[in-house]
C-alpha cells in the first residue's frame, strides 16, 4: 500500500498544478450555444470515424509497412474504428500481428489524441454553461487541448518511457537466434510515443498484444510507476479544471474527496482480496502467497491489484496483469469502477459522468424535502431530469442487455473459454468495458468474430455519444435559468453533507442496477471456492 500512496499522492498534488494550466488554456472566450457546439462536435467526431475506417481499410497499400501487414475483416475495421473514436480503445486483435505503422501512428495514435480531446472540450463546454458563459467553440477547445495540453506533456511521458527501456523505432522486426537455435522474429517499433497518450489520454490500447505486461510497452518498476501516474494524472486534473471554470473550487475539492475515496476503497479491496492464493492452489501442499497467477513479477505483487483499480476507474483500459486470472472478488473491483464510471473517470467524460449523478442526487434530496432542487442556484425541473436520467440509465441498458443477448445466444456460448460463473463473467465483463468506453478484456474470450465485433462497436458508440450530449442539452437548459438567491433551505454544494449525497447516490444507485449480476458472476464464483 506504500506504493499505491505514493502514486496517487503525487499524482493528486501534481493534478492540481495541471488543472490550473488546463484552465487557462481553455477558458477563452465563451461565444456559442450548445446546439452549435453540438454540431461541431458531430461533424468532427464523423470525420474521425471516416478517417480510421479508411486507413484501417487501405493499410497494406500504404507506406510505413515494413512487415506487410495485410488487409483486415470488415467486421474488425468497424470495431476497431469504433473503438478508438470513442476513446475505449476495445482491442479484437494484437497490434503487432495486424497492424502496420502506418495504422497505429496516423489512424489509430491520432485519435488517441483527438479522441481525448473531444472528452476535454465537452467537459469545458459543459462547465462553462454552467458558470453561466457561452458553451463556446468545440474546434477551438479541441484544438487548444491537443496543442497546448496532450502534445506537451505527452512528449515528457514519452521521453521517461524511452529512458527506462521502451522501444522508439521505425525499423521493423528483429531476427533473433536462442542458444537452443531457434529463430525468433521480435516485433518492435514507434511504442514509446504511442504508449504516452495511449495513457495520458485515457486510451488504454497496446501498441502490442499484452498490452503493458509487454516488456517493451512497460519494462520495469519506474516504467510502471510513471504510466500508473499517467493514467490517473488527467482525469484528477480535469476536477479542478472544472472548479475552476465554475468559480467553486470547494465545490470541485468535495467531488475530488468523493472520488479519491471512493478510488482509496476500491485499490484498499483490490489488494486485501488478491493478497490470497490463487483458487487453483487450494488443497495442493504448496507454500501460501499472494495470487501471482497472471502477473508481471518484475512490477511486485502490489502493482497488479493498483494497476487494475486505477486503469478501470479511469475509463483507461490498458493491463499489466491478466484481470482473467484475478481472485474472483478482485475482479469485481474492477467491475465496480466501469459499473460505476466516475471515479475520476476517463479525461473529461468522467467528471461529465458525475455530473449526471449529482444531479440525481440533489434532484432526490430536493424531493425528500419538499422543494425545487437547485445545483449551482438554478433549478433543476424535469427537463432536465428527464435527459440526465436517461444518460444514467444507457449504461446499464448496454451492459446488461448485451450480456443477456449473448449469454443466451449461441455467439457468447461458443466464444468463452470457461465454464460458469467465470464464463458468465468474461461476457459480463466484455460489454461491461465496452459500454464504459474502458476498453480493457476479462480474457478467455473469442470476442473476433462479427457477432462480437459488430455489438460491441454498437455499444460503444451509443455509450460514448449519449453520455456526452444528453448532460450537454440538459446544462443548455439550465444555463437559460435565473440563478436563485441562497436562503435556509438550499442544499449548498461545498460542504461534507453534499459530498455524502453524491457518494450515497453512486453507491445506492450503482448496487441497485449491478448487484444482481454481481451475485451471478463473481461472487457466485468465490463462493463456490469457499464451499469446496
Amino acid at each position: 500500500m506504500i506504493l499505491a500512496t505514493l502514486i496517487i499522492g503525487v499524482s493528486a498534488i501534481l493534478s492540481w498544478l495541471l488543472g490550473k494550466y488546463m484552465a487557462y488554456i481553455l477558458d477563452t472566450e465563451a461565444e456559442g450555444t450548445w446546439q452549435n457546439y453540438l454540431k461541431q462536435f458531430a461533424v468532427f467526431n464523423v470525420i474521425m470515424f471516416a478517417v480510421c475506417f479508411a486507413v484501417l481499410s487501405f493499410q497494406q497499400y500504404l507506406p510505413l509497412n515494413p512487415d506487410g501487414k495485410g488487409a483486415l475483416a470488415a467486421d474488425l475495421i468497424f470495431n476497431t474504428t469504433a473503438s478508438f473514436t470513442t476513446n475505449t480503445n476495445l482491442q479484437h486483435y494484437s497490434g503487432e500481428v495486424s497492424m502496420s505503422y502506418f495504422s497505429q501512428l496516423f489512424a489509430l495514435m491520432w485519435l488517441q489524441f483527438v479522441s481525448a480531446a473531444t472528452g476535454i472540450a465537452a467537459l469545458a463546454a459543459l462547465s462553462r454553461g454552467l458558470s453561466g458563459k457561452g458553451f463556446g467553440n468545440f474546434y477551438k477547445d479541441m484544438t487548444r487541448t491537443v496543442l497546448y495540453i496532450l502534445l506537451p506533456v505527452s512528449c515528457v511521458v514519452a521521453i521517461l518511457l524511452i529512458f527506462t527501456g521502451v522501444p522508439m523505432t521505425f525499423g521493423g522486426t528483429v531476427e533473433a537466434h536462442t542458444l537452443e537455435g531457434a529463430i525468433q522474429n521480435i516485433a518492435r517499433g514507434p511504442a514509446a510515443a504511442f504508449i504516452a497518450i495511449k495513457q495520458l489520454g485515457s486510451n488504454g490500447g497496446g501498441f502490442f498484444g499484452p498490452n503493458s505486461a509487454h516488456p517493451f510497452e512497460n519494462p520495469n518498476f519506474w516504467s510502471n510507476v510513471i504510466e500508473t501516474m499517467s493514467i490517473i494524472i488527467i482525469p484528477m486534473s480535469c476536477v479542478w479544471m472544472f472548479g475552476r471554470f465554475t468559480g467553486k473550487m470547494r465545490h470541485a475539492a468535495v467531488i475530488f474527496g468523493v472520488m479519491l475515496l471512493l478510488l482509496v476503497l476500491k485499490i484498499s479491496f483490490a489488494s486485501y482480496f488478491e493478497s490470497a492464493p490463487a483458487g487453483a492452489l487450494t488443497g495442493l501442499d504448496v507454500q501460501p502467497s499472494s495470487n501471482l497467477e497472471g502477473k508481471e513479477l518484475r512490477f511486485g505483487t502490489s502493482a497488479a491489484p493498483l494497476w487494475a483499480t486505477v486503469t478501470t476507474s479511469t475509463s483507461n483500459g490498458s493491463v499489466n496483469n491478466m484481470h482473467d486470472s484475478l481472485n474472483p472478488l478482485t475482479g469485481l473491483v474492477p467491475l465496480t469502477g466501469m459499473w460505476l464510471n466516475e471515479t475520476f473517470g476517463g479525461v473529461g467524460v468522467g467528471m461529465i459522468n458525475m455530473f449526471i449523478y449529482i444531479l440525481t442526487g440533489v434532484f432526490i434530496c430536493g424531493m425528500m424535502v419538499g422543494r425545487t432542487p437547485e445545483y449551482l442556484g438554478r433549478k433543476v425541473e424535469t427537463q432536465e431530469m428527464k435527459l440526465v436520467l436517461l444518460a444514467l440509465l444507457v449504461h446499464p441498458l448496454c451492459i446488461l442487455g448485451g450480456t443477456a443477448l449473448f449469454t443466451i445466444m449461441p455467439w457468447g456460448a461458443q466464444a468463452v473459454h470457461n465454464t460458469g460463473a467465470h464464463g458468465f463473467t468474461e461476457i459480463l465483463y466484455e460489454f461491461t468495458s465496452a459500454s464504459a468506453n474502458n476498453g480493457s478484456g476479462f480474457e478467455g474470450l473469442g470476442d473476433n468474430t462479427p457477432a462480437w465485433n459488430i455489438a460491441t462497436g454498437v455499444v460503444m458508440l451509443i455509450s460514448r455519444y449519449v453520455p456526452i450530449v444528453l448532460p450537454l442539452m440538459a446544462v443548455g437548459f439550465l444555463s437559460a435559468k435565473k440563478i436563485s438567491p441562497d436562503t435556509s433551505g438550499t442544499l449548498h454544494t461545498d460542504t461534507v453533507l453534499f459530498g455524502a449525497v453524491i457518494l450515497g447516490s453512486i453507491i445506492f444507485i450503482g448496487a441497485l442496477l449491478f448487484m444482481p449480476v454481481a451475485v451471478l458472476g463473481p461472487v457466485s464464483e468465490y463462493m463456490a471456492g469457499a464451499l469446496k
